[in-house]
């Protein structure tokens, strides 16, 4: 099976020209009304029902996944459904703000927590949400300093500016998730009122044909322009003195190579902080996002379960995400840690193996390897890397993201007391581990129940862009109306996971991080539990049996919403 091809590489005249046509256009996008640039906005929905078929194949293909696979699910889910999605929540702010109705929106959403910190309840946000995503909540913490009252102020402050000039953005794509890039051109069209160039990964550069008609009205009108190579062309858009604004999706290494440069004389400029080029970058980068197992008293199902999140955790997209989680983070004195360890073994082995696709996969594997020479090697394939690490300090897993099927295991004491336990997780984690993009928390109902307040205080000391409660954080972006990126605070000498957020479609200024909240057991067995929800097994799980069926009939509703298709879609997620 061959490969899809990717576009030639770009010339630089055909870069030139490409950004002489932005910069031509970047006032008149910028000032458009928006009920223009709904209009343009909606033309997308239709094109993405045309393409998405073409659109998962295309990446089944590239990352070897079989045609029948339950795991193509992926590609309907964090392709075509994740852009459908985002675009539907959009088009309800842009109408909010366009009717000044955005504090009557938010009205019984915002809550202000003791410390008089500001949380906004974003999910569920509707009916459909109720029905397709029952069990699941998503808040956005507001940065300290935003009152309650102010949050409806913060929200698309760029369409209170008189007659902005406009600018042009560099978009630089990431090649593992497939909507990255369309997401990222849509912030900046939408949230900072910037035309934009993306320039494809060329992981996947197969996809900017699609893409390019996708985005059709807005090349035709002149706000979108696409260019393809690697390196070579970065380096060359980078330098460019036609770009305003870049925004990235990739490695520390990569963002500090953009704004410091290479080598001895690059290293020397991000030691004096002493950037080769002047425009601001936002940057989504990553990191090692721990999972932290609360001790408590599990039933066999539930050890059962939970172990099939967290390999799913892992094993999403063969482990190439950004926000995978890599460490997982257990209890030594909890009596079902062996228990909970062993059938977390049986799903690593058992599910079906993937090529490692990424390239430097191997490499970068063969480096954990030979860092944790006594790590398990589990599947037919051999490539899923399970070792058992020290909490110290300056492990190489706690330092450096693997970007792979590789997870590290170690333990906190304690145990008889949960919340001290996770009192000391959430401390570990700020201080020991690089990045701060996303962090998960598995926890009993029970047990979070009996914490009290004290486990939203552990939330809130946690400093990552966005927390999964008993759902992975990298369901979270999916989550339109949360704000993806790392915990606010990093600057570009020490950019760890970036600087920013996307997604973000309520267009929050000033956003902290998102907590995303999901079932501890998939319904009916929930019921047991005292949570009241008719939550299926997630779709990001890799165990479930009808995960590419439901994602392509959830796709068809984001594109067309229609009561009629609900019925479908329950039958097919209840099967999973």
């Amino acid at each position: 099976m061959q490969p899809p091809q990717s576009p030639p590489d770009s010339t630089p005249a055909e870069i030139d020209a490409a950004l002489a046509d932005l910069q031509a256009h970047a006032t008149e996008w910028a000032r458009l009304p928006i009920p223009a640039k709904v209009d343009l906005l909606e033309t997308i929905l239709p094109r993405i029902a045309d393409v998405a078929g073409r659109w998962v194949t295309a990446a089944s293909r590239a990352k070897g996944l079989a045609v029948g696979s339950p795991l193509r699910a992926e590609e309907w889910t964090s392709g075509p459904w994740a852009v459908a999605n985002y675009v539907g929540a959009l088009v309800e702010t842009l109408r909010h703000i366009e009717a000044g109705t955005v504090a009557e929106a938010l009205r019984g959403r915002v809550r202000q927590r003791l410390d008089g910190q500001a949380v906004v309840r974003v999910l569920p946000d509707g009916l459909y949400d109720r029905v397709l995503l029952n069990g699941v909540e998503a808040d956005v913490w507001m940065q300290p300093g935003v009152a309650a009252a102010e949050v409806p102020e913060t929200v698309g402050r760029f369409y209170r500016e008189e007659d902005p000039e406009g600018a042009v953005a560099l978009v630089l794509g990431a090649g593992n998730i497939a909507a990255i890039p369309a997401l990222d051109v849509l912030y900046k069209l939408f949230a900072e009122g910037q035309v934009a160039l993306l320039k494809m990964n060329p992981v996947n550069g197969y996809l900017q044909p699609l893409f390019e008609t996708v985005f059709g009205a807005f090349v035709e009108a002149g706000y979108l322009r696409f260019v393809a190579g690697g390196a070579d062309v970065g380096a060359y858009l980078t330098g460019h003195d036609a770009v305003d604004a870049i925004h990235m999706t990739g490695s520390a290494a990569t963002h500090d190579a953009i704004v410091y440069g290479t080598g001895a004389e690059g290293a020397g400029r991000k030691a004096r902080d002493e950037p080769r080029i002047e425009v601001p970058v936002s940057s989504e980068l990553g990191g090692v996002s721990p999972c932290l197992v609360v001790p408590g008293d599990w039933s066999e199902p539930d050890l059962v379960f939970q172990a099939e999140n967290v390999a799913s955790q892992k094993l999403h997209n063969s482990g190439f995400n950004c926000i995978a989680s890599q460490v997982l983070v257990l209890a030594d004195g909890w009596r079902q840690r062996g228990a909970f360890l062993g059938e977390l073994r049986r799903v690593l082995a058992s599910v079906e193996d993937r090529p490692a696709y990424y390239p430097g996969a191997q490499e970068r594997l063969d480096a954990f390897a030979e860092a944790y020479p006594t790590a398990e090697r589990l599947g037919d394939d051999s490539q899923r890397l399970l070792a058992t690490v020290s909490s110290e300090a300056g492990e190489p897993a706690f330092e450096e993201e693997v970007f792979g099927p590789a997870l590290a295991v170690t333990d906190l004491p304690g145990g008889d007391d949960p919340a001290d336990w996770l009192d000391r997780a959430v401390d570990w984690g700020n201080e020991t581990l690089a990045g701060t993009l996303g962090a998960t928390i598995l926890i009993h109902p029970r047990t979070r129940k009996a914490m009290g307040a004290r486990f939203d205080d552990a939330v809130a000391r946690l400093r990552y862009g966005t927390i999964g409660v008993n759902v992975w954080s990298g369901a979270g972006f999916f989550v339109a109306q949360g704000a993806w990126g790392a915990f606010p605070g990093h600057t570009r000498d020490d950019v760890q996971s970036g600087i920013g957020v996307v997604h973000n479609s309520w267009l929050f200024e000033r956003p902290q991080k998102t907590v995303l909240s999901g079932p501890f057991a998939p319904f009916p067995r929930s019921l047991l539990l005292g949570e009241t929800h008719t939550a299926p097994t997630p779709l990001y799980f890799v165990t479930n049996e009808t995960a590419e069926t439901t994602a392509r009939r959830v796709t068809e509703f984001a594109t067309a919403p229609s009561p009629a298709k609900l019925p479908a879609i329950v039958a097919s997620a209840l099967r999973g």
